[in-house]
């Protein structure tokens, strides 16, 4: 009987320590990103847990506690204004809560985020001054002072450091110049013949490319597409284009209908780069915009791993779609 019981003991802590381990190393599942959470100073761990648990950030918070616990960090976690660009394992979200790095001076601007996501997160950052709060877009870039008519994608994503009372439309400002800085100094060195304009549809591009590849790797790759495309006079066909003109239309799916619903954005109903940027560039894609592989490639899919497949004619490209959707 004392065997038996034995038995069921290990076999109920095997199982809960397999349990923690899956769970530690599965990406919570959040609503949307970015997502900012203040976790109060002076909080206990079940506390932490509901603070995140309403912001989004947590489903249960059962298991999280159970994880840091386990792992002696319950009493470690550190009080501070937090930002998730993206869905991280509770190991790594452990990890980001009880590091010593500073929260409450630095504002983050993440790359592929878009003009509103970047407002979202810069008013919830409680220590400075929100003086663009209640501007709309145009009021913004007339407070800016800067020369352009939309303000997608002409902010560079970075951390910005910044004393507490700032406002922000210095943040702004600083943002702005610094995309300045890169986008031009890329463009002076850029590779011949490109079919762009200005450097203002590198960026377009650059923010293209940012959408359709986290792979840094990828990105000439993926710019010689769209290049090689506009050379021929053939259409972009970029989904994420797609789904910056359907705006709060678009749900998550992506449909065949949205395909052919036409907007300025439309890549797949219009020719050539959309009216604007979609999204905040790195500067790894604003490089591959202007210094794209050599390829003869017009064609690329998902493999369902981050990663794609290319060709350079439509036959193979149809084969590889059938092969890669099969798999997933």
């Amino acid at each position: 009987m004392i065997k038996r019981m034995l038995a069921l003991v290990i076999f109920v802590l095997v199982l809960l320590a397999v349990s923690l381990y899956w769970y530690a190393n599965t990406p919570l599942s959040m609503a949307q990103a970015p997502v900012v959470f203040d976790l109060k100073p002076g909080s206990s761990l079940p506390a932490i847990t509901r603070q995140m648990q309403a912001a989004g950030v947590l489903q249960a918070g059962a298991p999280f506690r159970l994880l840091a616990r386990a792992l002696g960090k319950g009493g470690k976690i550190r009080a501070g204004f937090y930002v998730l660009s993206k869905p991280l394992t509770p190991m790594q979200l452990l990890a980001q809560l009880t590091s010593e790095e500073v929260h409450a001076r630095a504002v983050l601007f993440v790359e592929g985020w878009t003009f509103n996501q970047m407002r979202l997160v810069l008013n919830a950052y409680p220590w400075i001054r929100h003086d663009t709060q209640n501007m709309n877009e145009q009021e913004i870039l007339q407070a800016l002072n800067v020369p352009i008519k939309h303000a997608e994608g002409w902010f560079f994503p970075s951390t910005y450091y910044v004393d507490a009372g700032s406002s922000d439309v210095s943040i702004l400002r600083r943002a702005y110049a610094t995309m300045q800085q890169h986008l031009m100094l890329a463009w002076a060195g850029r590779a011949p013949d490109l079919p762009y304009a200005s450097p203002a549809d590198a960026l377009i591009m650059a923010s293209i490319i940012e959408k359709e590849t986290a792979v840094p790797s990828e990105r000439p790759h993926i710019a010689a597409v769209f290049i090689n495309r506009l050379r021929l006079g053939m259409r972009l066909q970029t989904d994420p284009s797609v789904i910056y003109g359907l705006g709060s239309h678009y749900d998550g799916n992506l449909r065949k209908r949205d395909l052919q619903t036409d907007t300025p954005y439309n890549t797949y109903t219009r020719a050539g780069l959309p009216p604007t940027p979609i999204a905040m560039p790195g500067e790894q894609s604003i490089l591959a915009a202007l210094h794209p592989a050599r390829s003869n490639d017009l064609y690329f899919v998902s493999k369902g791993d981050g990663t794609h497949f290319f060709s350079s004619n439509l036959s193979d490209h149809n084969r590889a779609v059938a092969r890669f959707q099969k798999n997933m």
